[in-house]
């Protein structure tokens, strides 16, 4: 069957298209080029300690004092790319006392502030050995940060532009009346409503008690 076929005489070309492997070379290299940022990139934030916020116990009353001396800490030892921040957690509150409103800012957390910062040997060194630092709040020698939602709820707290009232009488309490129609009325607290800011008190009126609705910033504690 293949008797009479003779190859000298097929013009057609049986050789396979050529493979160039220096053009190969190049564009692995190139490959490898764009990888290696990459690569070298994820090493590094994967070894980057993350900058969260912890809760850091003081002696009662000195929050602003040591709020001061952990950031004076932080220039003189060089700590600025890790520990960012500290703020000791404050909200404004309205107390009415001898018949005046006036407006204080309250320690949302007494004896406690909070610290953001990237959290190694060094850094918890420069915190926890502050003057009037007692520890970081934790499992044991572990501190624990915060969680996100936690942070978001401190901070909205502290940026509440309604300063809050502050009560000083609970239900059962003799109460005097300070504004409105009945004012000067001596009353017994019967409910609080700390949502609506409101009180209900009991006052005589000719021997009967009538309830009365009223705002916090209404009535003193007698």
């Amino acid at each position: 069957m293949f008797d009479d076929f003779d190859p000298r005489e097929d013009d057609t070309d049986y050789d396979p298209e050529p493979v160039y492997l220096d053009n190969d070379e190049t564009a692995a290299e190139d490959d490898d080029d764009s990888i290696g940022p990459l690569l070298d990139d994820l090493t590094a934030k994967k070894g980057e300690v993350e900058k969260l916020w912890y809760v850091v116990h003081c002696y009662s009353g000195q929050e602003n004092k040591v709020r001061h001396s952990i950031e004076q800490r932080i220039e003189t030892m060089g700590m600025r790319d890790k520990i960012f921040d500290v703020i000791v957690p404050t909200e404004e509150e309205i107390e009415v006392k001898d018949g005046k409103r006036r407006t204080v800012e309250r320690r949302v957390f007494p004896g406690y502030i909070l610290v953001e910062m990237k959290m190694d040997e060094d850094s918890w060194y420069v915190v926890r050995n502050t003057p009037g630092v007692t520890g970081f709040v934790g499992m044991g020698n572990d501190p624990t940060p915060l969680r996100a939602e936690e942070v978001k709820q401190i901070m909205d707290r502290m940026s509440d532009d309604a300063p809050k009232v502050k009560v000083t009488f609970k239900v059962g309490q003799k109460v005097r009346i300070i504004d409105g129609p009945f004012n000067d009325f001596i009353g017994t607290v019967a409910a609080l409503d700390p949502d609506k800011s409101k009180v209900r008190v009991m006052v005589n009126f000719f021997g009967r008690d009538t309830p009365v609705e009223l705002d916090f910033l209404e009535v003193e504690k007698v």
